[in-house]
Parts: C-alpha cells; structure tokens; sequence
C-alpha cells in the first residue's frame, strides 16, 4: 500500500517519492503550475480545463505552491532539461532523415510531414 503524507494544505499530500499531489488525484501540483506559468491561466481557468479537479484544490495547490515556490519550480526546471534531453536523443523526422540521405520528397509529401510535425 502506497504511504502518503497529509500536509497542512487541505488538498495537497505528498506521494511516495514526496511528491506534492492533489489528494484524490493523480495530479503533480508542478504540473498545475506548470500550465498555470505557460498558458496564464486563472484558478478559475485552471478549473475549465481540469473539471475533474474542485476550485479548492486549485486554490489549495497554487497556496502550496507560493510557500514552497522555489523547490517546485526547480522540479519543473528538471523536468524541462528532461524533456529537452529526450527531444535531442529522438530521431528527426522522415523527411529530414531522407534529405540527409540524398532523397527528395515531392512537395505532397513535404507538406504532409509539415502537418503531421505541427509546423503547417
């Protein structure tokens, strides 16, 4: 059975690797604040793209989050070197990859690896 550890946040524990999380759910209050610091989003905001989530548990994680600002946002850093690092290691597109070996794509198809790469 996992231990959690209740907090003085209503809505906030902390998982087993210490973690804060929003009780009842498997929501990081990192990620929260992550969407939160990226989309500029309002607690109520917050709510409109989480409904599985209640206005108290927003509010109850972004209170955790001003009082332990520093550590989570140093956990969202890591986990954005992270991604950085996986993005480098992942192989690039076919299109790329037929280019570097001497292929040409007719434009159909450069157009189709645009729109599956979310650049068109």
């Amino acid at each position: 059975m996992a231990t959690l550890v209740e907090t003085r946040y209503e809505h906030v524990i902390l998982d087993e690797q210490s973690t804060p999380t929003i009780a009842g759910t498997t929501m990081k209050v990192k990620e929260l604040v992550a969407e939160r610091l990226a989309w500029g989003w309002s607690p109520e905001e917050l709510l409109v793209n989480h409904p599985y989530l209640t206005l108290g548990q927003i509010y109850s994680a972004l209170a955790y989050y001003a009082d332990h600002q520093e550590t989570i946002d140093e956990a969202i850093e890591a986990d954005v070197r992270y991604m950085d690092e996986l993005r480098h290691m992942a192989q690039p597109p076919l299109a790329v990859r037929l280019k570097m070996q001497g292929f040409a794509l007719s434009r159909s198809a450069e157009r189709r690896e645009r729109v599956a790469e979310g650049v068109a």
